[in-house]
This record gives structure tokens, C-alpha cells and sequence, in this order.
């Protein structure tokens, strides 16, 4: 195919960021939008130029035009429309988290390679480009060995960023739908997929997960949190504190959640912070090595420019037949991660990640 057609399923606030990438990409284009709600997709679709509006998800499978889909639907949708879309021979490119079970998972993957399309699980902080730079600085040895992770994720109340209407949260409020808590699976897959990114595989986890009302009776935060896992095969750890500031403004042109990185080697220390908000003015990525301090300022930092980046990778994954940077088999990884926090907070003990694998038990 010379340009790769592109529906977009799901017209929310998010899509405009998922769209950045296909906008004037000389290989790709939005040619259809789908959405439930007709107004919104016929909105965005003139945003976006697209061709064709879809208020049914089988209508956008039964289309040969198209070649590639951008599923940025509720959770629980995430595995049905993935296997559906695959069967119909298209391109997926599903939002996080991938599923909302490793048995989800896997029949996506099967899915995918059964009809011989790509399927990209769209976490875009792997693709922020301060945190591009620091897994390059890492695997170059400028920080020496690296033998920890430090990550400090802080949402705060609202009033900055987007407005989010209250009733597109509702469904993260139910577990059966969202598959967990709004911090910690869901904004945490980002958090757990940059711990692998930056540091590798992980071999077990311990995590305290409590559960705070912020609308009594209505909805919720999977917050104060507090999560540590041990790296495969090394001596490294991580940790990640989770909290929620609810008279804490924070600086964001997005959702009001700021994140912090530290990684520490036996040479040096290296930091990366902004990404979804600004909390901190400083440069979004600093390292502190042989007694000096380095920053990087001219870096791309804005948190617009990991979904241009990533709907890239996806873009040419398609055109030069390899596998996304995030790929199923990887975007499984990363949620049996989240699940093995979510499974270790619940029994109150240490949790290796092959215990999560069928057949075995705690």
C-alpha cells in the first residue's frame, strides 16, 4: 500500500493527541473516524480532514479502505475489538492498558500473528523523547552500571489542563470495566512500561496499594501507593510512589498528574522529569556525572511530542513490515508487571511475575 488508511475508533479528549502523528504524514492518513457519539466523530472528522464517518464498529471492518485501526475505546473493549480487527485483516493500534488479563492478552497476540498484521500497544511515554535520550545515555554506560529506579507520580486536584467531563470517567470508576484503579493500572502502565524500558525485565514485586474516595460514594484513586520490584538477574531495583495531591495545582497543559525519574548507576545519576505536566521548571532531562552536571536543553519535551512519535513508530512498523516499539508480546510484559503489583498489594506478599503465568499458583 502507498498511503496506509487509518480509522480512528474513539473521539475523545485523547484522540486529539493520537491524531498529532497521521496530521500531514506523507505515508499515512486519518481516512475514517468511529465513535458512538455521531456529532463528535462528525466533529472530528472535519478536524481531521477524514473521509468517512462510523457510528459501528463492524461497519469500519467490513471497509477494504481501510488498512489500519487506532482503538482508543474503554478498556474492557480493548481484546474484542483487537481479535475482531485482526480477523478482519487490519492493522491495530490499541491504547493502554492492552487488556485486561494476561489471557486477554495472549489472544491478541494470537490474533495478530494468525493474520499477519502488526499490533502496536500504544504507551507513548516510551517514546517521550527525554526518556528516548536517557535509555540511549544508559545503554552507553554514562552513568556506569545502573542499579536503581526512583519514579514519583503526583496527581493533583483540577482546575489546570484539560476539562474532563465528569461522565467520561465513569467507567474507569468500575472495576469489571477499567480492569483496575485510575493511577496505578491505568496511568501506571506508562510508569511500568518506562521502569522495563529504561532498566529491563522484571523478576518479582511487593506493593501497598490503598484506595482514597474523591467523591464519596462516586469515584475513587488507586492512591497512596507505594510499589518496589526487583530487576531479572541483577542487582537493581526500582520503586514508585504513587500519590494523590487533591489541593495540589499542578502545572499541565494535559490531566493534572506530574512524574518524576530518577535512575542511579555506579558512575552517575541521571533525572528526567515534565513529560505530562511541568511541575518542576528545570530541564526535563539532567545527568550528574564525574562531579559535574549536564543538562539537555533542547530537548523535544512537550508530552504531544511522545504521540507523534509513537504513532510514527506504528506508521512504519506497517511500511517496513517489523515490529512496533511496543509490540504485543512486549505490551503483555508491561501489564503482567501492573498486575503483579495489583496481585501483590492484595495478598499482602511478594509477587514473582512468572507465578502470574497459567498453571502456576501464589
Amino acid at each position: 500500500m502507498s498511503i496506509i488508511n487509518v480509522c480512528i475508533v474513539g473521539c475523545g479528549r485523547i484522540s486529539t493527541l493520537n491524531a498529532l502523528g497521521y496530521v500531514g504524514h506523507p505515508d499515512a492518513r486519518i481516512y475514517a473516524v468511529c465513535d458512538i457519539n455521531e456529532s463528535q466523530a462528525r466533529s472530528r472528522a472535519v478536524e481531521w480532514q477524514a473521509e468517512v464517518v462510523y457510528t459501528d464498529y463492524r461497519d469500519v471492518l467490513k471497509d477494504p479502505n481501510i488498512h489500519a485501526v487506532e482503538l482508543l475505546v474503554p478498556h474492557h473493549l480493548h481484546a474484542s475489538m483487537t481479535v475482531q480487527a485482526c480477523k478482519a485483516g487490519k492493522h491495530v493500534s490499541v491504547q493502554k492498558p492492552m487488556a485486561l488479563s494476561l489471557e486477554e492478552a495472549d489472544l491478541m497476540i494470537s490474533a495478530a500473528k494468525e493474520a499477519g498484521v502488526k499490533l502496536k500497544v500504544y504507551e507513548n511515554f516510551v517514546c517521550y523523547p527525554p526518556y528516548v535520550k536517557a535509555k540511549q545515555l544508559i545503554d552507553a554506560g554514562e552513568i556506569g552500571e545502573p542499579i536503581s529506579i526512583r519514579i514519583k507520580s503526583n496527581a493533583g486536584k483540577k482546575g489546570m489542563g484539560w476539562h474532563i467531563d465528569a461522565s467520561t470517567w465513569a467507567w474507569r470508576m468500575k472495576e469489571e470495566e477499567s480492569g483496575g484503579g485510575p493511577l496505578v493500572f491505568d496511568d501506571g502502565y506508562h510508569k511500568f512500561s518506562v521502569a522495563m524500558y529504561l532498566l529491563g525485565d522484571v523478576e518479582k514485586v511487593n506493593a501497598w496499594i490503598d484506595r482514597t474516595e474523591t467523591v464519596p460514594g462516586i469515584s475513587w484513586q488507586d492512591a497512596p501507593a507505594m510499589i518496589m520490584w526487583k530487576y531479572r538477574d541483577a542487582k537493581k531495583y526500582g520503586m514508585m510512589d504513587i500519590m494523590s495531591s487533591p489541593d495540589l495545582t499542578i502545572a499541565t497543559n494535559y490531566y493534572g498528574i506530574d512524574e518524576r525519574v530518577e535512575v542511579t548507576g555506579t558512575r552517575g545519576v541521571l533525572w528526567v522529569t515534565r513529560c505530562t505536566a511541568k511541575m518542576m521548571q528545570i530541564p526535563a532531562l539532567m545527568v550528574y556525572k564525574d562531579g559535574k552536571m549536564e543538562t539537555y536543553n533542547h530537548l523535544r519535551d512537550d508530552w504531544a511530542d511522545s504521540f507523534v512519535d509513537s504513532t510514527k513508530d506504528f506508521i512504519e512498523a506497517i511500511k517496513q513490515d517489523r515490529e512496533p516499539m511496543l509490540s504485543g508480546e512486549r505490551g503483555r510484559e508491561v501489564l503482567r508487571f501492573a498486575l503483579a503489583a495489583i496481585e501483590s498489594s492484595k495478598r499482602n506478599k511478594e509477587v514473582h511475575l512468572d507465578e502470574l503465568e497459567s498453571g502456576k499458583t501464589m
